[in-house]
């Protein structure tokens, strides 16, 4: 007996404990059904005023919910023809509650979402229903949308095609229905807006997450990122494509395929000197041959073509991990996906800069409440715990599970294995009974079709490459005689329904070819068979030569198979193969744990400084305190340079007062203003902090009388825009370059470990210290631009990037961007996000407009950058 169950035999199961609680709201919502049946349409929907002011008079949400509930089912009863059961009403409250609700594949997840979401609609604040695709998104929002507008409740649906005004629409609807990929690019989008008009999105409200393990987990690793184009030149990515083919593995290069990872020993390294004729490849000047080469021996060694990434008219397409969708529009960031290019030898597009980015993790952790529910969540719960604080609780069925869990059959060799498979399938074919067979990669699905083929078994194949008619494919998979092949459960969230007859056959019989690196995936292919009480069954695959016991398994089994000289087509059924498959599995799922852990802990350290850069853009986008706030930027930058010049803990004769001033005129003051002989007078005959202070009255009556004029030659309000226009654009810019700082930092920071020192630690540490620096960046630049840019018009606010696309990442090595100013597509990243769309709300370089002689191309920049002028200000926008 398990240490669980025997601890649950003394204190009893919790999560029964939790069902007998949520009983209770049943009985409850059960006993006002007559009552709410009698009521007339207009009664019914009355009740939604009702209940909006009896929350406004001191009624909270827990108050009405089983009132509420009974409304939303009657409500589905005259629209929908569908009552909810009782189970969907106890998913329901473990919704409304924050909590992650496990119910098994057509329980009907999508009724369950209309409870809390009705509920917490009337608090008027906003709710997020968060799908995989754009497909479930839009389905579920028509279909669903039903009972919301007969209750008087107005809902939106968020897809990539939506233009900014149409977004804002759709989010100032009661329920807003939309992929994780699209509320997540949103959120980053409104953090680069540069008007307050330009702004879709309202708080952060309540979120109801379908598929949650999918979003929260397989995707907890691949961050959001809105990518600008970069200049950098494609030659090198050529260049090296040519060259990593020549190396050799273990003698120029080793790989690490459970951290995939590669990396050059001493011997690679010599060639690749030899070969790009520099000394020292880790010298500071040949970091980016060296980053180069890096990124083309990962697309070189790692990257697998019809596995990772698919080549389609002449374009590199990232094929999901998860879904084995094909992921359009998404790009590799950090010149992975050029690299790639290169080695196929297709068109190789300008790599991207990063302009805004967050991970999953930390934008669902912004919501005010956040729920959700999936087939397949308890074998995470401890970490849906840890990162969100949201358990998980087990909802029954509403009739009993009848499939069949068959035990795995175990090979030798996976040619044996798929052997095996194809004859389980054309004896199900024979009788008619459909099977449904789920495959790890493009690869396999297309071996396994081949084979079929040849045994004159028609079938359908689902994969990146054939998901145009998903969710059409999937629905018939139920029907008499379908044999189906979809990689890695493509078409999850739509319910295979039995065809007439095929109950009587064993209902829908599925098919694992390979046990996937986590037993929640596996439930996922699982669990599309035996849906509300029909027969089915499943068996999976398994053979040594599989990634999972290759790199995981117990190597005691390999040695035992072949002392007992067993035959490749020999099939093992024995407990111990079990164990070392499922201690496999529990293995990779505590190593993709801690990367995600890890992941959110560097995160973490950006997140805190993404929240105040981003509070403050949006202070200055709304107007809020303008004139206080570059005011404290002028009072801040003179305590910076009086610090620097004219130290406490240097004696004042000491101090640098003449550099003091010239840094003062080129910064916070004008050329004319300030004299060297007031600031030695004032200074003079006072203790160190007395001087100080008087030298800060000083430069702030001088710099605030300077900017006073100004206002008064400007107006008020062309001094407010003005303001805007310069703090937005130089926040914008900086931002920029600290998250590509940061991004050099975070990469090889792990090396900091051979010196005994904690990687986390250091990029904290370092981490604040540059965030610091960019601060008084910011504030150095945008008093300097306010004291100097002359106006000829308007300010107009623009671009500071031109933006070639939205993103996600893929691996915890790699992250995604997606190029193209409207990237589009319908499938995505794991359980199928939908790609999202690049707005071209972020800004390009603002060109001051300024009195006097024309500035030669390269003479020094009026603006006082010390760059010449076709470098700075001259700069073509």
């Amino acid at each position: 007996m398990a240490l669980k169950d025997f601890i649950y035999k003394i204190i009893g199961d919790p999560n029964e404990k939790e069902v007998k609680k949520l009983s209770k709201y049943v009985d409850q919502i059960n006993s006002l059904e007559p009552e709410i049946e009698k009521l007339s349409d207009d009664k019914l929907k009355a009740k939604t005023p009702e209940f909006k002011n009896r929350l406004k008079n001191g009624e909270t949400l827990d108050d009405i919910l089983c009132e509420a509930f009974a409304v939303v089912r009657e409500a589905s009863r005259r629209t929908l023809g569908m009552r909810h059961f009782d189970v969907q009403l106890m998913g329901g409250v473990v919704l409304h509650q924050g909590r992650i609700a496990e119910m098994k594949t057509g329980e009907g997840k999508t009724l369950v979402a209309t409870l809390p979401a009705y509920l917490n609609a009337l608090e008027e604040k906003g709710v997020h229903v968060i799908t995989v695709n754009d497909y479930l998104a839009s389905r579920d929002a028509d279909w669903m949308g039903e009972v919301y507008e007969y209750l008087g409740l107005e809902v939106g649906v968020i897809t990539n095609e939506l233009s900014s005004a149409e977004r804002k629409e759709a989010y100032n609807c009661d329920i807003t229905y939309g992929t994780n990929n699209e509320f997540g690019f949103d959120y980053l989008r409104d953090n680069m807006a540069l008007y307050e008009k330009n702004l879709v999105q309202r708080d952060l409200n309540f979120a109801i997450i379908d598929e949650v393990d999918s979003i929260l987990i397989d995707e907890a690793r691949t961050p959001l990122i809105i990518s600008g184009s970069s200049e950098k030149p494609k030659e090198l990515y050529t260049k090296m494509a040519r060259f990593v083919p020549s190396l050799k593995n273990e003698e120029d290069y080793t790989v690490d395929e459970k951290a995939h990872s590669v990396m050059l020993t001493e011997q690679g390294v010599e060639k690749a000197e030899k070969f790009l004729g520099v000394e020292n490849l880790f010298d500071n000047s040949n970091m980016e041959l060296s980053h180069h080469l890096n990124q083309a021996l990962k697309a070189q060694v790692l990257m697998k073509k019809d596995e990772d990434y698919v080549v389609q008219d002449g374009q590199v397409v990232i094929v999901d991990q998860f879904t084995g969708r094909m992921m359009h529009g998404r790009r590799y960031s950090d010149g992975l996906h050029q690299a790639i290019e290169a080695k196929e030898n297709v068109p190789i597009d300008k790599e991207s800069q990063t302009l805004a980015s967050i991970t999953f993790q930390n934008f669902f952790r912004m919501y005010n409440k956040i729920s959700g529910m999936t087939g397949t969540a308890a074998t995470e719960e401890d970490e849906f715990r840890e990162i969100y604080s949201m358990d998980v609780v087990v909802v029954p069925t509403n009739k009993p599970l009848v499939r069949e869990a068959l035990p795995d059959k175990v090979f030798k060799t996976e040619e044996a294995k798929f052997t095996e498979v194809v004859e389980d399938i054309v004896e199900c074919y024979e009788v008619g009974q459909p099977v449904l067979v789920g495959t790890v990669s493009i690869e396999k699905s297309e071996r396994l079709s081949k084979m079929l083929n040849k045994r004159g078994v028609p079938h359908q194949v689902l994969n990146a490459k054939h998901h145009d008619k998903e969710a059409d494919i999937i629905k018939k998979a139920g029907e008499k005689g379908a044999v189906t092949i979809a990689t890695n459960m493509a078409g999850r969230g739509t319910d295979i329904v039995l065809e007439e007859g095929v109950a009587d056959l064993g209902g829908l019989h599925v098919i694992g070819t390979e046990r996937h690196e986590s037993r929640r995936v596996d439930n996922q292919l699982r669990g599309r068979s035996g849906r509300q009480g029909d027969p089915g069954s499943s068996r999976f695959y398994v053979s040594f030569e599989d990634d999972l016991m290759r790199l995981f398994g117990s190597e005691n089994i390999g040695d035992i198979m072949e002392k007992v000289g067993m035959d490749d087509d020999y099939v093992i059924d024995h407990p111990m193969i079990s164990r070392a498959i499922e201690n496999a599995q529990k293995k990779v799922e505590g190593r993709n744990f801690n990367i995600r852990k890890q992941l959110l802990q560097f995160d973490d350290v950006m997140d805190k400084q993404r929240k105040v850069i981003y509070e403050q853009r949006r202070k200055v986008l709304r107007g809020e305190g303008l004139k206080e706030i570059v005011t404290d930027m002028f009072s801040d930058v003179i305590d910076d340079v009086i610090e620097r010049y004219a130290s406490e803990e240097v004696y004042p004769e000491e101090w640098d007062l003449e550099s003091l001033l010239n840094f003062a005129r080129q910064s916070f003051l004008v050329k004319e203003q300030g004299s060297f002989d007031e600031i030695k007078e004032i200074t003079e005959e006072l203790e160190p902090g007395e001087a100080q202070k008087a030298l800060k009255d000083y430069f702030m009556k001088l710099a605030l009388e300077h900017y006073s004029q100004r206002e008064e030659e400007l107006g008020e309000d062309t001094m407010r825009d003005l303001e805007k226009l310069v703090i937005l654009r130089t926040v914008d810019s900086k931002w920029m370059d600290h998250l590509d700082a940061m991004d050099d930092l975070r990469e090889g920071i792990g090396l900091r470990a051979y010196g005994q020192k904690d990687p986390l630690m250091e990029y904290k540490y370092e981490g604040y210290e540059a965030f610091q620096n960019m601060v008084a960046s910011i504030r150095e630049e945008v008093v300097r631009l306010l004291q100097r840019v002359q106006l000829k018009e308007k300010p107009e606010r623009r671009k500071v990037a031109s933006v070639e696309g939205t993103s996600s990442a893929g691996e915890a090595q790699h992250g995604v961007s997606a190029s193209g100013a409207a990237a589009s597509g319908a499938s995505g990243a794991t359980g199928g996000s939908g790609t999202a769309q690049a707005q071209n709300q972020q800004q390009t370089k603002t060109q001051p407009i300024r009195r006097g002689k024309k500035v030669g191309r390269n003479e020094p920049c009026p603006c006082g950058s010390n760059k010449k002028y076709k470098k700075c200000c001259g700069k073509p926008a």
